[in-house]
């Protein structure tokens, strides 16, 4: 009988790459790892890994373990669903990735709804890039991601995961509170001269607002990178620079900005999503169930 154990750390290094990365992953020293999967190769008896430059490259027959690997997984978590759905109440542990837009104006109304109606459930949430956290959802880091989606800038598809949408809210250019001060504009034309804020290169809402500015006819300059939006709002209030911001970010906050509206009303799409074996786990679906409410007043 294969040991589980050893088919989830060679699992690792499929999505990995490194026996170090593996081992940071699992809370393993390297040489743990190391050892782990030389046993793996003593109990199947085949060449499992090779050298590939600074990782490791799996051989076809580790790939069908892996594979084999992500069914048993499945099947686990499937059956952990059908436990905890066996019980009165709904109980259980919940990790969630979310955007920083997501934690501000979503998610802590979210969290005390779940602590009021399922005070049994311990929901975890750490901020991430939506990329990035739905490969680790997909990986199984996360239960649950809260993502978005910019326009024409699909988000990445990961095999095996439910989406599912929770709102969309428009994407408006947000300028300085006096309009003579320090420099007029008006609308997207006229600030082709202006000092940007955006998000670092590589992020959807950068490609997004530089395709923007480029139909409008200009290159921005951009002079502000950050990947903190209420950072952007306070350079754009105190006439630092002009941004292009998605509305989500307002919510039950006051704003001296002026918004102006773009041409097309661009929109950006908010969702979930979930690995499709734990579809049937009750705290996750009351977590989906509350965030489309709170998503939707």
């Amino acid at each position: 009988m294969l040991d589980l154990r050893r088919l989830l750390i060679l699992r690792e290094v499929s999505i990995r790459g490194t026996l170090a990365a593996v081992a940071e992953s699992m809370s393993y020293s390297p040489s743990a790892v190391s050892q782990q999967l030389s046993l793996l190769e003593k109990e199947t008896g085949l060449e499992l890994l090779r050298k590939a430059g600074r990782g490791v490259r799996l051989t076809p027959q580790a790939e069908v373990l892996v594979a084999a690997a992500g069914e048993l997984l499945d099947v686990l978590e499937r059956t952990e669903a059908e436990v905890q759905a066996s019980h009165s109440e709904v109980r259980g542990r919940v990790r969630v990735a979310v955007f920083q837009s997501a934690a501000l104006a979503l998610m802590p109304t979210a969290l005390r709804e779940m602590g009021r109606l399922h005070p049994q459930v311990r929901v975890e949430m750490v901020q991430r890039e939506p990329e990035q956290a739905l490969h680790e959802t997909w990986a199984r880091g996360f239960d649950l991601v809260v993502a978005e989606e910019y326009p024409a800038h699909a988000a990445p598809w990961w095999p095996g995961l439910d989406r599912r949408d929770l709102t969309q809210d428009a994407i408006r250019l947000a300028l300085p509170p006096r309009a003579d001060a320090p420099w007029p504009a008006s609308e997207l034309a006229s600030c082709r001269d202006l000092p940007w804020a955006m998000e670092p290169a590589g992020a959807a809402s950068r490609h997004f607002a530089e395709q923007t500015c480029r139909s409008a006819g200009f290159e921005p300059d951009v002079r502000y990178e950050t990947a903190d939006l209420q950072a952007q709002i306070r350079l754009v209030e105190s006439g630092n620079a002009v941004a292009l911001l998605p509305d989500l970010v307002w919510r039950d906050r006051t704003t001296t900005c002026r918004l102006v509206d773009l041409a097309g009303a661009p929109r950006r799409t908010v969702f979930t999503a979930q690995r499709t074996s734990g579809l049937g786990s009750p705290a996750l679906d009351a977590l989906r169930r509350i965030l489309d409410e709170v998503a939707s007043a």
